[in-house]
């Protein structure tokens, strides 16, 4: 009777970890990848030119890369309550701040660039994950990093639509202030994702040897190394995309309503593609999944280019490249998590979030480049499409053992480690 009820009081615990987890995500995720959708109203507002908003943007997309494993290594070392709460506040401040910034191409780098880049980062995938892998059983961990994946891309399929029409109703600086308010909600979220919960005895095995010392180790394996290189594809891919999808559409004589679902549609199909990375995870290679990820985003793009463009090229080319749009992260952290252990996981994985993010920021700024100097996107196309065939190749070597059911953690990761 007892240990029935002890079952059923972990299995609500890591629910409630997971679903808390899943709609920090949900916000913070939401809001970033809809700073897109203020390009044209920024611009239109302030005359600051696309270049200069892109570049404040790409910034955006390199700070919230290199504050993932500096907020991780605080997360690993104190708990994650203070940094998700202090991320919550640099957030609001961003969004609350932009409207007066935004006249000045240097204070909008400070605000979008910066602070709104810095806050959502302390929100996001490092902390997240990292701090549910380190509550929950060894089985539940590839399904929970999909799960958390999932909220973030419910959070651009509801924040998408909604911030086009406070935009179009209201304008863009009301759209801010009322993203401000909504990052506000992550507080009280933040306390029950971190509150106390006994550490799972199969949570690192494996002799811990410092958070330097470990991270000097990571970066000396050519595995986790191949993991940057993808993983930086990601970055570039995804950044260009949520960053310059309503300039492509508005190239095309599309409406700002086709970006706005579009951005949506990636969000709501990579729910179902983080789910089914998070679930494929259980028991195939994750190296595997990622080439495969990688490898269809080539395909996508190319039949992309071939095809009119009309709404509905734009709503399938979204729903198909929105499938495996952030599913990288469930595969990508477990194996981070398989090579070394979850003991600093949001501190290391954090390291892969940094490549990605530097990936991101090329994809942001040479967009803007792009199309200021050329008048549309296409090279930036056919370099999405290169990355992608090299990204998929590069995950082919990395060591990972096979999967084999109802077998430890640690097994599974020292199997990696001899394979």
């Amino acid at each position: 009777m007892e240990a029935g009820q002890r079952a059923a009081g972990e299995r609500w615990s890591s629910w409630t970890i997971m679903l808390c987890a899943a709609a920090i995500l949900m916000i913070t995720m939401g809001i970033r990848q809809t700073s897109g959708l203020f390009i044209d109203p920024i611009n239109s507002t302030t005359g600051l030119g696309i270049v200069a908003i892109s570049f404040a943007l790409a910034i955006a997309q390199f700070v919230w890369g290199l504050v993932q494993p500096l907020f991780g290594a605080i997360a690993d070392q104190y708990g994650p309550r203070a940094t998700l709460v202090s991320g919550a506040l640099l957030l609001v401040a961003g969004l609350a701040l932009t409207p007066f910034a935004a006249h000045s191409e240097w204070t909008l780098v400070l605000t979008m660039g910066i602070l709104t880049a810095a806050g959502a980062g302390a929100g996001s995938f490092s902390v997240l994950i990292g701090a549910s892998a380190q509550r929950l059983s060894p089985d539940r961990r590839s399904f929970a990093a999909g799960f958390i994946n999932a909220g973030g891309s419910f959070g651009q399929f509801v924040f998408a639509p909604f911030v086009q029409a406070v935009i179009s109703s209201f304008g863009w600086i009301v759209a801010m202030f009322a993203l401000a308010a909504s990052a506000l909600v992550t507080i009280p979220l933040s306390w029950l994702v971190s509150r106390d919960v006994p550490a799972q005895p199969a949570v690192d095995p494996l002799p811990s040897s410092g958070l330097m010392a470990q991270i000097r180790t990571s970066m000396g394996d050519r595995s986790y190394l191949c993991l940057h290189a993808g993983f930086f594809t990601c970055g570039f891919h995804i950044a260009f995309l949520v960053t310059h999808l309503p300039g492509e559409v508005a190239l095309c004589g599309q409406s700002a309503a086709v970006s706005a679902t579009s951005i949506g549609l990636i969000g709501l199909f990579n729910i179902a593609g983080s789910l089914c990375a998070g679930w494929l995870g259980t028991f195939c290679r994750m190296k595997y999944i990622l080439a495969v990820m990688y490898a269809s985003r080539a395909v996508i793009i190319a039949i992309y280019l071939v095809s009119p463009k009309d709404p509905i090229t734009f709503y399938v080319f979204a729903a198909a490249l929105g499938f495996t749009w952030l599913a990288t992260v469930p595969p990508t952290a477990g194996l981070v998590a398989k090579l070394f252990g979850t003991r600093y996981l949001a501190t290391l994985f954090g390291l892969t979030l940094l490549s990605h993010q530097i990936g991101g920021f090329f994809g942001a700024w040479l967009g803007g480049l792009a199309v200021a100097r050329n008048g549309d996107y296409q090279l930036m196309w056919y370099a999405d499409i290169l990355l992608a065939l090299l990204a998929a190749l590069i995950n082919l070597p990395i060591r990972e053992a096979k999967v084999r059911m109802n077998t430890s953690d640690s097994t599974q990761r020292l199997g990696a480690s001899s394979s």
